[in-house]
C-alpha cells in the first residue's frame, strides 16, 4: 500500500508542474492570439485553412512589438509618440491611467535605474520577524524630509501571489541586502519556502538573523 501511495506521488510530483506550466503557456498563447482581432475576418487562419492554428496570433503580437520598436527607434518615429502621447494628454481620466503605467513600465524595462533590482530583507509585520522585499527606488524628497534616517521605498509581495503586496517606506539601516538574484527571490515566494534561492554570500542572512 505505501509503495502505491509513493508511486502516485511521485506522478504527481512529475505531472503538475507540467500541467500547470502548459496550463500557463496556453494560457499567454490564447490572450496574445486576440490579436488576430485586428486583421480582417477573410485572412484569419481558421477562415483559410478552416481550422485553428494556436500561435499565429502570437506570433503577431511579436512582430507587432518589434516593428513598433523598429520605427520608434528614429525620430520620425518618436515624433509620432510625442504626438500620440500629447493626444492622450488632453483625455482627463485616460491620461492619469496611461502615464502611471508608462512610468512603471518604463522603470522595469529601462536598464537603468534601481527600481527590482535588489532583493532586501525588511522588519515586517513586526520588530522579530523578517520579509523579503524588493527595493523599488528612493522616496521623493517631500517624504524623506520628514525621517532623519535615509529611507528606502520597498515593495514587500504576498506568497504564492507575489503580484500583490505591501509598499512601505523602510530605514535603510533597518534593511539587509541580499546577494540574490531577483529570479530567485520570486521562485522562493512563489514557492512559500520550499525553494530555498542559492546564496551567493550566504553570510549576509546569516549576519540578519543573529541581530
Amino acid at each position: 500500500m505505501k509503495s502505491i501511495k509513493r508511486y502516485f506521488i511521485t506522478g504527481l510530483l512529475i505531472w503538475v508542474p507540467l500541467a500547470i506550466t502548459a496550463w500557463v503557456l496556453s494560457l499567454i498563447v490564447r490572450t496574445m492570439d486576440q490579436s488576430l482581432l485586428l486583421l480582417p475576418q477573410t485572412i484569419h487562419p481558421e477562415h483559410l485553412l478552416g481550422i485553428y492554428i494556436p500561435g499565429v496570433g502570437a506570433l503577431l503580437t511579436l512582430a507587432v512589438v518589434f516593428l513598433t520598436g523598429l520605427v520608434t527607434a528614429n525620430i520620425v518615429g518618436q515624433r509620432l509618440v510625442r504626438f500620440w502621447e500629447a493626444l492622450l494628454a488632453r483625455i482627463p481620466v485616460v491620461k492619469s491611467i496611461y502615464y502611471s503605467v508608462k512610468q512603471v513600465s518604463d522603470t522595469l524595462f529601462s536598464g537603468s535605474g534601481e527600481a527590482f533590482r535588489k532583493v532586501l530583507l525588511v522588519r515586517y509585520p513586526h520588530p522579530e520577524a523578517w520579509s523579503v522585499a524588493f527595493q523599488t527606488g528612493a522616496p521623493p524628497r517631500e517624504i524623506a524630509q520628514h525621517s532623519d534616517d535615509e529611507l528606502v521605498s520597498v515593495f514587500i509581495p504576498t506568497a504564492p501571489s507575489p503580484v500583490n503586496g505591501f509598499f512601505f517606506f523602510v530605514r535603510k539601516c533597518d534593511t539587509v541586502e541580499l546577494d540574490i538574484t531577483v529570479d530567485d527571490a520570486l521562485k522562493y515566494i512563489v514557492s512559500m519556502g520550499v525553494v530555498a534561492p542559492a546564496l551567493r554570500n550566504p553570510n549576509l542572512l546569516g549576519a540578519a538573523q543573529n541581530e
